[in-house]
């Protein structure tokens, strides 16, 4: 199997999702480079004549409009990472597809364009949203610019993210907010130190203070998810002769889906109050998302995918399905612990099993 070269990138929606996720995954996708993958997403889907089809930018989005009392978004993205020596893809002897975006997130795509192909008249309306630049600078994400600029196409009742998750359904998604700690000292020759005051060991009462936190452990709508709060990176330094004046501390904070951004910079602040911090500011905030599996449709969709739902420990765009109060969850055939990484890699046998249990729940019509 060869790189698809950007003319021929041809998808051709008969083929099986395992099949489907490898003519995805040869065609290099890297964000900002979609052109090519989005083009061919739309030449698909526009001979689908049950589909109306919008494309913004390099993201596609196409719809039912069949007068079903519920509708249903199924989104994923388009983009990758940079590749990592780790194209084309190859299909292995035990049914394991490697390459880049086989995990994160082609299989999923692939099974999105199979429910599109195949469930011509669905029990619910259905959008498919498939999006540039999620793994990316968060203002150029194809999702949030897509909400801003034509909010109706993503009108729904409840939304499915197929990221990464193994076949499982991951409820919600934490919030993350960074921050700079600040700490301040007085600058002198380093043969000289008590002259000074040296900013980087002021530092230390905010690593004690980091070494020794217990984060908490909320149970919400009956998942528990796990906050953290680290150190991530520390800055500061003049010259090997130099006492240093200034240090910083950067800081993340994955906090649960019941804290606001507002809650989790309060409780940031609350915990180095007495750490001697010069200053705290914000280097950038995203909300979290709350399960929102009591909604009639999150329960339709458990009861046809099975299994028990988990927190999801992490960002994801689930939360601006949230931000706009729609309930959303993570379920994708692919593995969370092998997204990015060089030997990336999907089971194709859970490719199959994620595009069943969603047609299964698709044709049933909503309660």
């Amino acid at each position: 199997m060869t790189i698809i070269p950007e003319q021929a990138a041809v998808l051709d929606l008969g083929l099986d999702a395992a099949e489907l996720t490898a003519r995805l995954v040869d065609i290099p996708s890297v964000s900002g480079d979609e052109k090519p993958i989005a083009d061919a997403v739309e030449r698909a889907l526009r001979t689908l004549p049950h589909l109306t089809v919008d494309r913004y930018g390099n993201s596609v989005v196409a719809r039912t409009f069949l007068g079903r009392a519920e509708r249903v978004v199924l989104a994923g993205h388009l983009d990758t990472v940079p590749l990592a020596d780790n194209l084309p893809s190859r299909l292995d002897e035990d049914g394991v597809l490697w390459g880049c975006g086989t995990s994160d997130m082609k299989s999923g795509v692939a099974v999105q364009l199979r429910i599109a192909a195949t469930v011509p008249e669905p029990g619910r309306d259905l959008t498919f949203v498939f999006y540039e630049h999620e793994e990316a600078k968060a203002h150029l994400n194809g999702l949030g610019r897509i909400a801003e600029a034509h909010p109706d196409w993503l009108g729904c009742d409840f939304a499915v993210l197929l990221e990464p998750t193994g076949g499982q359904v991951e409820g919600g998604c934490q919030g993350i907010l960074r921050v700079l700690l600040r700490t301040a000292g007085v600058r002198a020759h380093s043969a000289r130190s008590w002259t000074g005051s040296n900013a980087i060991h002021a530092a230390a009462p905010v690593l004690a203070r980091l070494a020794t936190y217990r984060p908490r452990r909320p149970v919400i709508e009956g998942l528990e998810y796990h906050e953290g709060l680290n150190a991530v990176r520390i800055e500061g330094g003049v010259a090997n002769n130099v006492v240093p004046d200034a240090c910083t501390i950067t800081v993340t904070f994955r906090y649960a889906p019941d804290r606001t951004p507002q809650d989790a910079l309060a409780h940031v602040r609350e915990t180095f109050a007495d750490c001697g911090v010069e200053e705290i500011t914000v280097g950038n905030a995203a909300a979290g998302a709350l399960p929102g599996l009591s909604h009639p449709a999150a329960v339709a969709f458990m009861t046809a995918v099975g299994g028990t739902a988990t927190a999801k420990l992490g960002w994801t765009d689930v939360a601006r399905f949230s931000a706009l109060g729609v309930p959303a969850v993570n379920y994708g055939p692919g593995d969370p612990l092998l997204a990015h990484k060089q030997d990336e890699r999907v089971d194709t046998r859970l490719i199959a099993h994620c595009e069943d249990r969603l047609r299964a729940w698709l044709t049933r019509p909503a309660p």
